[in-house]
This record gives structure tokens, sequence and C-alpha cells, in this order.
């Protein structure tokens, strides 16, 4: 069936298995994949908008085949994590191969651990959070679910939220820029939750508290199992897993803004996110590309996310979009253009 296609985004931890088990050259695998063979493949497909009925919405939101897809990230991540801490604390690696290796498992956790807790993590049932939690923990980011939720989606195209790059910032001033302000914004979050229900800083009602304990008894036990090195490795990996996240965050909404009107601002619309149709992204990130539907209904499954036509473009595809990210006045170069165009048709 089509939606098997799906099936693609288990191909990241495929090559990141391969990047561990052979080692040497092969460490890099999956860095070459995701930045080099997908990026080649998206230039050379075509894109396409995607659009259902409301009997093909309703038919695939009752298919399970979607959700399950997302659990079984899960193992594979664990599974994938540990094999590469093991083999990072017992065998004699090169140098070369320690970069790749923290390259390659950083990647996993940013594509099918955050990106996946992200698509589950706008969901209600218990089961789905928990599965967000998990998914986040080795990524050192469980915060994220909390000020994503309740900030990002209120704040989103304005001066409120750290996580919307303004236009001509840098990359990496934008890292610190969301990574402290969107932890800041967690923490009051959770603060004034505790105030209205009317709960002490210590309880079980802190989540902020539980997931900091949470995240260091994971590093501890890391260390007494394989050592200082899978401990240093276990934190890289996850400091690289949401850089990669924040980096997606800066091509997403970088340089869009919503008017204000009066002392509130105009509602999240299609023009305020940066959108991809190209194909591989699409699939390997559970169509987080179609990111202005997101937007529009954080609740909506992955599966049934659209394109519009007037939603902002990226000239390429998510991968290639974070590769010129990394170079600032490459970016400008390519970004600025597109957005003064946009903003003239959309003013």
């Amino acid at each position: 069936m089509k939606d098997a296609k799906y099936l693609m985004a288990f191909s990241v931890p495929l090559s990141v298995f391969i990047s561990i088990y052979f080692r040497e050259i092969f460490s890099y695998t999956a860095v070459l994949y995701v930045f080099l063979f997908i990026p080649i493949v998206e230039l050379l497909l075509p894109t396409h908008l995607t659009t259902f009925s409301e009997q093909e919405s309703k038919s695939r939101l009752k298919d399970r085949f979607f959700d399950w897809l997302l659990y079984l990230n899960l193992p594979i991540v664990y599974l994938i994590l540990s094999y590469g801490l093991y083999s990072f604390a017992n065998y004699d690696l090169q140098p070369c191969e320690y970069f790749g290796f923290t390259l390659s498992l950083g990647i996993l956790l940013a594509t099918n651990a955050i990106n996946v807790a992200h698509e589950l993590g706008h969901r209600k049932n218990t089961f789905d959070i928990f599965i967000t939690r998990l998914l986040l923990l080795p990524c050192l980011y469980m915060h994220f679910t909390m000020e994503h939720n309740h900030g990002h989606h209120k704040n989103v195209s304005t001066e409120l939220d750290p996580a919307t790059a303004k236009k001509g910032q840098s990359l990496y001033h934008f890292w610190i820029n969301s990574v402290v302000g969107q932890y800041k914004n967690a923490w009051k979050i959770q603060m004034k939750m505790l105030k209205n229900r009317k709960s002490s800083f210590i309880s079980l009602d802190n989540n902020l508290l539980l997931f900091t304990i949470c995240q260091g008894l994971y590093l501890v036990t890391i260390y007494a199992l394989l050592g200082t090195g899978a401990l240093v490795l276990a934190f890289l990996v996850g400091v690289i897993s949401f850089l990669f996240l924040e980096t997606i965050n800066y091509i997403e909404h970088y340089g869009l803004k919503r008017k204000k009107v009066g002392n509130r601002y105009e509602r999240v619309r299609n023009i305020h996110s940066w959108n991809s149709d190209h194909i591989m992204g699409r699939i390997v990130l559970y169509e987080l590309t179609r990111h202005s539907d997101h937007h529009f209904r954080a609740s909506k499954k992955y599966q049934v996310l659209e394109s519009f036509e007037d939603s902002p473009k990226l000239p390429y595809g998510y991968p290639m979009s974070m590769l010129i990210a990394f170079v600032p006045p490459l970016w400008f170069a390519f970004m600025h253009p597109v957005l003064s165009k946009m903003e003239k048709n959309h003013h």
C-alpha cells in the first residue's frame, strides 16, 4: 500500500546501525545518508501538494498502522543507542570513529526520538505521553513538550517566542537564544501550573523537577554501567539531538512575523511557517515539513497533515535547508529574497 512509504523513516536508524556496526569509514554512513543522499534525492524528485477528502481523513485517523509506526521508534532508538554506547565503551576506536559515532547517534535521537516525541507530545492519552517522555529522556530535553505546547504554539512568529528566528539572526545565535529561552519559559509555565494547583515546588505535580531527576539518573546509570567515556558520549549525543531540533525550529519560522492588532497578535495563519513538499524529508520526519497545517491545529495527526498552496515554501527540503543554515551568509543569501517575495505577496 502507498502508506508503506512511511517505513522509510526507519532508514535513518538503519544507517546509524551501519555506522556503529561497521565502524571505520562507515562511521559516517548516517551523516552522509541524511545530509547528502536525501538532499540529492529531493533535488531530483518532484514536489507535490497533498489534500484529503473528509472520508479519506477519517479512514486514515482510524488506521492504527500510523500510530504503531511511531511507537516502534521507542525500542529501535533505545536498542541502537545502547549498542552505540556499549561499542563506544568497549572497542578501541579511532578519533574519526568517535566523531562519527557521536554525530550518528545524535541524528538518531533527533529524527526518531525527539521528532517522534514532538508528534506524540500533542496527544492527550496517557500511553502516548509516556512514550513521549521516554523518547525525550536520552535527548536531555524533557522540558520540550511543556514549553512547545504551552509556549511556542501560542507565541509562534512573535517577539515572545524564543523558538522563532528573526530575520538576520544567525543559526548559532538562535541556538543560544532558543535553548535558554525555552528552558526559562518551561519553568515559568511549570511554576504557574503549580500555583494554580496550589502545589509545592517539591511535589509530584512538578514535572520539570521530576524530569531533571530522571535525566540525572539516566546519565548516572550510563556512568555506572559503561564508564566516563560512555557518559560523555551520552551527554554529547543528547546535546546534538536538541541542536538539530533547534536547527529545524530555525528554518521553520525564520523571519516570519504575526501582525499586532491592538494589544494582541493576529491568529496563527498558514503564512507563519515555512513548509516543504519534498518527499524524503516528509517521510523521515513524519510530515513535520507540513508545518503550517500543524500550527493551524496542533492535535492533527501526521498522516492527515496537508499542504496549502499559499503557505511559504522553502527553496529546498528540510535536510538541505539545515545544511545551508549552518553557513549564515549563504542562508541569508538564499532566504532573504524568498522572504521578501513572500512578504510582498501577503501585505
